[in-house]
């Protein structure tokens, strides 16, 4: 759908359906403006899209299938998504972890029941985790934005001194093999080596989330979470256009706003020309992570598990111990591969039978490989499967890989195969896309950045979305956005 000569103006117009782009449109919408999103693909969603990617009738994620970051996230809980057909669905335990000898830790919902896996330090554990899951919702509220004054300094700062440390760092604090695992696999997610500081903080926010709301799934597939977003967009009036791939901001209708959900390659393709000299040169400084190779299975049945703990988790980290996961994380940052990879595994649909005929089931794994790479990861990421459920090959039916280029051609802002918008190490967690008191504003007046290459950076929580909308909100049309409102 091409733009008609005849163009009707906005007051914002929102480039990119992904979870932020939609969120800083309901944000913009709410407070009574008219809105129209952009989305250059045919299906809107970004990182929400579900397709069947294998065979037909099994529904694969694109991207990402598990959210503790969406379930905890304070605008889409105050968005109340389960109201326009969001269903979170639960897995007993958030998190398995297969360690190098086959034993299983999991993450549970409950603090003491993860803690009694984890033998001599199981109260090390407790020590670190009761404070901030006690005050779970204020925590995460703290966290999940661009640095500002906290609410609650004393805990905030007590989180932080953890935090701020490397994953290497907090695993010093244990004596056995089992919590250092557990943590490593989670801190992995930061696509990092685990002895840059700030992985921990990766460790700690997923870790307590899993405690906090688990680490759910939403039943029919990640596409529910985009459809429950629509819902809410287009009940306060907002617009959404699809198959309009974006060049120039001058393609767009005229609007007192534009907020752009890409990441700095894209807003200098888009916007170069309106944003000086000096911030485009600070964009062109912005270092994009570690890329991924994902596979998609469509099965005949679960997945053979050795030990039957793995089937208690939608997500399951076959990685070995500590010293495993770090070696493999700090062979990608120097431009290889391990030959036993990091591998995140999930397995919807044994909490989730919509998303496969009858009888049948889906799974999708992932590892980290250097930016750019082209390397094919399928024998490395099934042979750490084998090695937890032996058999497993024997129940594929069908499978589909794609790796960091053809990711990149799938979603643009995906550079390279990262799909966190950006390396998040020390400098790049607390400022991005440049160093700015507001990282959302431009120097362009009326143009904004929304994607998660500001804070707080990767995942589908919609956060970067809402900031981006109140500081859209106070430039532009000097008004507030609606406060949040904490849902228990």
């Amino acid at each position: 759908m091409a733009f008609s000569g005849a163009q009707r103006e906005y007051d914002a117009v929102v480039v990119g359906s992904g979870p932020n782009g939609l969120c800083a449109a309901i944000a913009l919408a709410d407070a009574g403006l008219s809105v129209l999103v952009v989305e250059g693909q045919a299906e809107p969603g970004g990182g929400m899209r579900s397709d069947e990617l294998t065979l037909p009738g099994f529904v694969h994620d694109v991207c990402s299938t598990v959210h503790p970051l969406g379930a905890a996230s304070p605008y889409l809980r105050s968005l109340q998504l389960e109201q326009h057909g969001l269903e979170w669905v639960q897995s007993p335990g958030s998190v398995a972890h297969v360690m190098a000898n086959g034993e299983t830790v999991t993450l549970e919902r409950s603090i003491d029941e993860t803690a009694r896996q984890l033998g001599r330090d199981a109260d090390s554990y407790r020590r670190l985790v009761e404070p901030f899951v006690k005050h779970y919702p204020l925590t995460i509220e703290m966290i999940l934005g661009p640095l500002r004054w906290p609410r609650d300094p004393v805990l905030f700062t007590r989180f932080g001194l953890h935090a701020i440390q490397s994953m290497q760092q907090l695993a010093h604090r244990f004596r056995d093999p089992q919590a250092p695992a557990l943590l490593a696999g989670i801190a992995a997610h930061a696509m990092l080596p685990l002895d840059k500081l700030v992985t921990a903080s990766f460790a700690l926010v997923l870790g307590l989330s899993g405690h906090g709301v688990g680490w759910p799934i939403a039943r029919g597939g990640s596409r529910a979470i985009c459809h429950a977003l629509l819902t809410c967009l287009r009940a306060r009036g907002g617009e959404l256009m699809t198959g309009q791939p974006v060049r120039a901001l001058s393609e767009l209708p005229k609007a007192r706003a534009y907020v752009l959900d890409v990441t700095p390659k894209q807003m200098i393709a888009i916007a170069g020309d309106r944003l000086g000299d000096s911030y485009v040169s600070r964009l062109q400084r912005f270092r994009y992570g570690a890329g991924v190779y994902k596979m998609d299975w469509a099965l005949s049945a679960p997945i053979p598990w050795r030990d039957a703990r793995c089937a208690r988790a939608a997500t399951v980290h076959l990685s070995g111990d500590f010293a495993d996961v770090a070696r493999s994380e700090a062979m990608v940052a120097k431009g290889g591969v391990s030959e036993r990879p990091f591998v995140l595994l999930v397995q919807p649909t044994l909490f989730d039978a919509s998303r496969a005929p009858s009888g049948k089931h889906i799974a999708w794994a992932y590892c980290h490989v250097p930016h750019g790479s082209d390397i094919d990861m399928t024998s490395a990421i099934e042979a750490q499967i084998e090695r937890a459920a032996p058999g497993f090959r024997d129940v594929v039916l069908a499978r589909a890989s794609v790796n960091p280029v053809a990711l990149e051609q799938h979603n643009p802002n995906y550079v390279g195969g990262d799909i966190s918008g950006g390396s998040s190490d020390i400098w790049q967690l607390f400022f991005r896309p440049v160093t700015k008191v507001d990282p959302y504003a431009t120097p362009a007046r009326d143009v904004f950045v929304c994607s998660s290459s500001t804070p707080p950076g990767g995942g589908v929580h919609g956060m970067c979305g809402y900031w981006a909308a109140r500081s859209v909100l106070s430039r532009v049309f000097q008004r507030s956005a609606q406060p949040l409102t904490r849902v228990a």
